[in-house]
């Protein structure tokens, strides 16, 4: 079937010029599905891979904005609604100045097999702006918020497509593109997850990325009769997947030893431990300051400007900042420092040459669209909370985001040793998101 996928990743890259990111996921998922298509001969004949590296709509957009000084400001919004097959498009929307079509399309895709994966009737999607919350007033980032929702409002709902949060939209964010979608639409819907718990959030929802994605890596060790108890960890980043991630690795027994952020990594030889955790969730959530700071607040770590957390000594690592952050080098660097169990909070931060060293090393290595798939599990049970009008105490929300995960890990498990790859998390996770899509897609008939 490879000169199939090839032709199809051929016509995806022609199609979506200068798109690396999308071409990179595709090409990732098409490298797996060879042994599925030689079962499932009706999935080509139908052309279902050809449909589903299409999206069934993008939506472009202008934001313009007054700022404080009073001076009219334009960006560029987005919305991808990639896939519908299995439910409602569901995924989160990104401000930053590197959101480009081509990163919103591989997200938008990831998140379609994410989805999948969790059980949940969702479908994928994903969307943001070329905005920068960095450095705004709350009045410059509602007024912005206010005229992102007065376009995007026309296009989505708690039955059509339900946004979440991503890098640079939290909890500030969620509420301004609330009101204002409810303010336009006169309606108090589900039609947002991550919201405040006051007015329809659920619990949970913040910690559940980070703490997914190590009940994911947890579900891994087992397989090989171990556990996070006494591992030194590594951690990328120092928002909320990663604050989240290092508070459940300390409950679980491990020390994590690192955080970062754009401008570098802090490394603490003595552990991250609770109170040193609070103390970056004050400087992160509240200051909205850099991680160097840590390094003056605690003198025994170090800070090193430019730096990634990859070269530090650890036997399990969770990349919870952005895509591409492990590169081969520091691929090759972690196995050489005994890492051996990678579990990628982040959406795609392995590039495909590191992959393939964790998976020929036979790491434990757990792909974004599965590791990491606790937040849209969590914003999916948000939404059926909203949908019966009732709140689940976060005991109810934890077991059943911790059954979710342990789902997601035996499904993508058992379908590697289904397809003769035993522990290839890549090829698991892949074939069988993709699987519950295509025949749904099937299903539903040309469309």
């Amino acid at each position: 079937m490879s000169a199939y996928t090839d032709a199809i990743l051929d016509l995806v890259i022609r199609k979506n010029p200068a798109e690396k990111e999308f071409h990179q996921a595709v090409k990732e998922v098409l490298d797996t599905l060879g042994p599925v298509l030689d079962r499932r001969p009706d999935y080509r004949r139908y052309k279902v891979l050809e449909r589903f590296v299409e999206p069934e709509r993008v939506l472009m957009f202008r934001v313009p904005w007054i700022d404080d000084r009073g001076e009219v400001q334009v960006n560029r919004g987005f919305r991808i609604e990639f896939n519908s097959a299995i439910g409602p498009y569901k995924g989160g929307l990104r401000f930053h100045p590197t959101v480009n079509l081509g990163i919103l399309k591989f997200l938008a895709f990831e998140q379609i097999l994410k989805n999948s994966l969790t059980t949940l009737p969702m479908g994928g999607g994903k969307g943001g702006s070329d905005f920068d919350p960095k450095g705004k007033s709350d009045e410059e980032v509602m007024r912005f918020c206010q005229s992102f929702m007065t376009e995007l409002a026309r296009h989505i709902g708690p039955d059509t497509d339900v946004p979440a949060g991503d890098i640079g939209v939290g909890g500030r964010e969620i509420g301004y593109l609330f009101g204002q979608y409810k303010r336009l639409r006169n309606e108090f819907t589900g039609v947002l997850t991550g919201k405040g718990l006051k007015w329809g959030g659920s619990l949970i929802r913040p910690e559940a990325t980070g703490y997914g994605t190590t009940y994911f890596a947890e579900e891994m060790l087992k397989t090989r009769g171990d556990s996070l108890q006494g591992k030194t960890v590594a951690v990328s980043g120092s928002g909320n997947v990663a604050q989240y991630a290092v508070q459940k690795i300390t409950m679980l027994g491990g020390k994590v030893v690192t955080l970062s952020d754009s401008n570098g990594t802090v490394h603490d030889p003595d552990g991250i431990d609770p109170e040193k955790l609070a103390w970056v969730m004050h400087l992160k959530n509240v200051k909205r300051g850099r991680i160097s700071e840590y390094a003056d607040q605690y003198p025994r770590a170090r800070y090193e400007a430019g730096a990634r957390p990859w070269q530090v000594p650890c036997q399990v690592a969770f990349p919870c900042a952005t895509q591409n952050e492990i590169s081969a080098e520091d691929a090759a660097t972690l196995v050489k420092n005994g890492c051996f169990v990678v579990s990628e909070g982040a959406n795609m931060p392995t590039e495909p040459a590191g992959v393939d060293l964790f998976l020929e090393h036979r790491i434990l290595y757990g792909p974004g669209k599965a590791a990491n798939a606790g937040g849209v599990a969590t914003s999916g049970l948000e939404m059926s909370q909203n949908s019966m009008r009732l709140s689940w105490s976060r005991e109810e929300v934890d077991q059943k985001l911790h059954g979710i995960m342990i789902a997601i890990h035996k499904n993508a498990y058992e379908t590697s040793k289904e397809y003769g790859q035993p522990g290839n998390y890549v090829l698991g996770a892949n074939i069988a998101g993709f699987v519950k899509v295509a025949d749904a897609m099937l299903d539903q008939g040309l469309v």
